[in-house]
């Protein structure tokens, strides 16, 4: 298949392009490769069973939409971008997460990404509003937020259970508007 037929998006180093089943052997090794960048705030799946949950949610739960960056020189996948919670109505919301991978880290492809993610989710799924969750201690999540336009909006104590304790979280968020504006 072409790259023009995969892509959602393109930006001057990666696409985005949706989770799909066969991508699971690239997908857990990378994650395997990452541990170290991930902890203590990210635990993607490293297992071809854990693989297919997550990326089964992601294929076929409304609610949810997942999608791979990779870089356009290899096809090689450098980091993933969910929007979670995805409500439409009057809300049109969804809460993103998010991770690179140890390979690709600090190169701004995450940027890139997440960037291309947010037109998509602001485009063609027609939502107003994304949400970003993230642990205060997390200085390079902390920083892909503020550096891709999202604004702090709050704190929220105990806010997800993540390795055995309840987290506190930042909550970032940026609209349709905030985007259009800049």
């Amino acid at each position: 298949m072409p790259d023009s037929d995969i892509y959602l998006g393109r930006g001057p180093r990666v696409g985005i392009r949706p989770f799909t089943y066969a991508d699971g052997d690239e997908f857990t090794r990378r994650a395997e490769e990452s541990q170290e960048l991930h902890r203590p705030w990210l635990f993607p799946p490293r297992t071809a069973e854990t693989y297919a949950a997550y990326a089964g949610a992601l294929i076929e739960n409304p609610a949810k939409a997942g999608f791979l960056l990779c870089e356009h020189d290899s096809g090689a996948i450098a980091g993933f971008v969910s929007i979670n919670n995805i409500v439409a109505g009057a809300f049109r919301c969804g809460a993103l997460g998010y991770g690179a991978f140890a390979h690709a880290a600090g190169r701004g492809m995450m940027a890139e990404g997440l960037g291309l993610v947010v037109r998509h989710a602001f485009g063609p799924l027609g939502l107003h509003r994304l949400e970003i969750n993230v642990q205060p201690t997390n200085a390079a999540s902390v920083a892909l937020a503020r550096r891709c336009g999202f604004r702090l909006e709050g704190f929220s104590p105990d806010f997800l259970y993540i390795d055995g304790s309840w987290r506190d979280h930042e909550r970032w968020a940026l609209t349709a508007e905030m985007v259009r504006a800049s």
